[in-house]
């Protein structure tokens, strides 16, 4: 999130439209959060940017201490179950595209990232990104002005449309696309009309003339104070 917020910051981007999906929700949406006057308008697909109390078994194995580092970080156990267990069609994968996921993760050293993610799920508030998630849920109050759009794959046994309904209560006024026949991986499900509805949403909903004066936040102090 911080990441983000300097490469924003270091090019001076303003009127951004962020497109979310899996944990960038909660990243780009915290970095939004933090430097609000700089974004224009939101797509979110099969995300959260809030807690929630319930997770899948199947994230739970990959949290088992010692044998979810095992699974995840020595056999690419998660990158390789996504392959059939993300997409509501994983015959459709092509070999090359199933190359293209596997690829960036072919070592122990490489797949430290993926077996952290994982990890850093906070569902008590004794995590330590536990505060920071709160944060940003508590932040995006400050968003509800900004065109919203909300893509899901109904599928989805991770992000289910359970997540999809909290959505709907933090941005009433967002335009809703409930995709029936796609699972998480809602682009490779469901690609042409994922493509529709942004481009669609992007000419009836186009970013503002005049943005909000820009204004950066990085703390959640800084957050608690507005909110």
């Amino acid at each position: 999130m911080e990441n983000l917020g300097r490469l924003i910051a270091a090019f001076d981007l303003r009127e951004v439209t962020l497109v979310g999906h899996d944990w960038g929700g909660a990243i780009g949406m915290g970095a939004a959060v933090a430097e609000f006057g700089r974004f224009a308008r939101f797509v979110m697909a099969n995300t959260a940017a809030f807690r929630s109390d319930r997770m899948p078994w199947r994230i739970r194995i990959c949290r088992a201490p010692g044998l979810g580092r095992l699974a995840v970080q020595g056999m690419n156990g998660f990158v390789r179950a996504a392959l059939t267990m993300a997409t509501a069609h994983p015959a459709q994968l092509s070999a090359a595209v199933r190359a293209a996921y596997l690829a960036p993760y072919d070592c122990w050293r490489n797949r430290i990232a993926v077996y952290e993610f994982v990890a850093d799920i906070p569902m008590s508030p004794r995590h330590p990104s536990y505060a920071t998630l709160e944060a940003i849920e508590r932040g995006l109050s400050m968003l509800r002005d900004r065109p919203m759009q909300l893509i899901w794959g109904m599928r989805d046994w991770c992000f289910t449309p359970r997540f999809l309904a909290r959505w709907c209560e933090l941005f009433p006024d967002a335009e809703v696309h409930p995709l029936e026949d796609a699972g998480h991986w809602v682009v490779e499900d469901a690609t042409e009309d994922f493509v529709r509805c942004v481009r669609r949403f992007l000419t009836d909903a186009p970013a503002p003339a005049a943005p909000s004066p820009i204004a950066t936040h990085t703390s959640s102090t800084d957050f608690d104070e507005r909110n």
